[in-house]
């Protein structure tokens, strides 16, 4: 199979779906391997590094989409990318199609495999191509936080942690997944209050036996929330259900009880967002105001620490390409349920459920194909 490593065209991001390492692992399986010009730079793999590992060097997007039987990306292909897709191609990248009805129909025309790493599931519920860039994200919302209460950045000028004498900041963290614990550990490590907010007894039983004395898991409900979101000072939304349009916890009500030059950080944007006043945005320009509060939705979080997240995501992705690469999509969805889990468009039919439900689409199980 022909294997295609495309340059990331999102605002500022940086990372690259494949290592030098990852050519070397597909060249060991028999397939060939383009990846486009200045695909790793920004993580820190110049071209050099590819051709070292066997890879071939193109100019342009449309040449490894018309020479390539599986596209890879790291975010979404964006518009300028949609009439190069081409039929039965296989294209494996993070999607995010419950948010996004134009990519969606895109995708449905162009009739191509379309496999998206965030719906990949195993059989315990673990989303593994998703938990990497979930961990760094989370690591980074609490950062965020911290950045943007700073007067400079617009905020009320509250310092996470306090100091002696000085309470430190609440942080209010809703949802208890990979996200949020890792938010919730930031926050707690720079000293802060926090509250991490989740509907699972089971995993709140977990998280108060893990998580440090200044964390507290509690049991949400609209009443808890309400309450802590008016006394936060930053909160942190990571709320997931997989595949699915993010619900919107947090209305325009809320957010008005909230005190002036307080932070949101949503990071369940790609799924559409978890505050009603979220719209996504770009490290260019990664915050807005809304009535007082400051708001970061950057849509590709990961993307500013490229270097780790690159590494961090390859090294959960690449077992997976390797295997639709070597059986070819059919036979990889038939030896593997996870990777079946992945398929949201095929042949110009929705395959995954909840991108149906989303914008009232037919759907095909994706049993009818394989």
């Amino acid at each position: 199979m022909i294997v295609g490593v495309l340059k990331e065209i999102k605002v500022l991001e940086k990372r690259v779906c494949m290592t030098p390492a990852g050519v070397i692992a597909m060249k060991q399986n028999g397939h060939d391997v383009l990846v486009e010009k200045n695909a790793g730079t920004g993580a820190g793999f110049p071209d050099s590094d590819y051709v070292s590992a066997g890879a071939v060097i193109v100019d342009t997007p449309s040449r490894i989409y018309t020479e390539s039987d599986m596209v890879m990306h790291v975010k979404e292909p964006q518009p300028a990318e949609y009439d190069m897709i081409r039929e039965d191609q296989i294209v494996f990248t993070y999607l995010h199609l419950a948010a996004d009805e134009q990519q969606t129909h895109a995708l449905i025309k162009s009739k191509c495999i379309a496999i998206a790493y965030e719906t990949i599931e195993k059989e315990n519920g673990v989303l593994p191509l998703l938990s990497p860039m979930s961990e760094v994200a989370g690591r980074m919302a609490a950062q965020e936080a911290a950045k943007y209460l700073e007067m400079p950045q617009g905020g009320m000028g509250v310092l996470l942690g306090g100091v002696t004498g000085v309470a430190p900041a609440i942080v209010v963290v809703i949802g208890g997944g990979v996200v949020g614990i890792n938010a919730a550990k930031m926050a707690c490590g720079l000293g802060a209050q926090v509250y991490i907010l989740d509907t699972n007894l089971a995993r709140l039983s977990y998280l108060d036996d893990v998580m440090p004395a200044n964390c507290f898991p509690v049991m949400s409900n609209a009443s808890v929330l309400a309450d802590l979101v008016a006394r936060a000072d930053a909160v942190i939304g990571a709320v997931l259900v997989a595949g699915a349009k993010a619900p919107r916890l947090i209305t325009r009500e809320m957010l008005k009880t909230m005190k002036k030059g307080s932070v949101v950080v949503d990071v369940a944007i790609d799924q559409g967002g978890c505050f009603e006043t979220s719209r996504p945005t770009t490290h260019a320009e990664p915050a807005y105001e809304v009535d007082g509060v400051l708001h970061y939705c950057v849509a590709n979080m990961p993307g500013a620490v490229a270097m780790t997240a690159t590494r961090a995501l390859t090294n959960a992705t690449l077992p997976y390409a390797v295997d639709i690469a070597n059986k070819g999509w059919k036979k990889a969805m038939q030896d593997n349920r996870e990777i079946q889990r992945g398929a949201n468009v095929i042949q110009g039919h929705v395959t995954y459920q909840a991108v149906a439900d989303a914008f009232g689409l037919a759907y095909q199980p994706v049993e009818t194909f394989i």
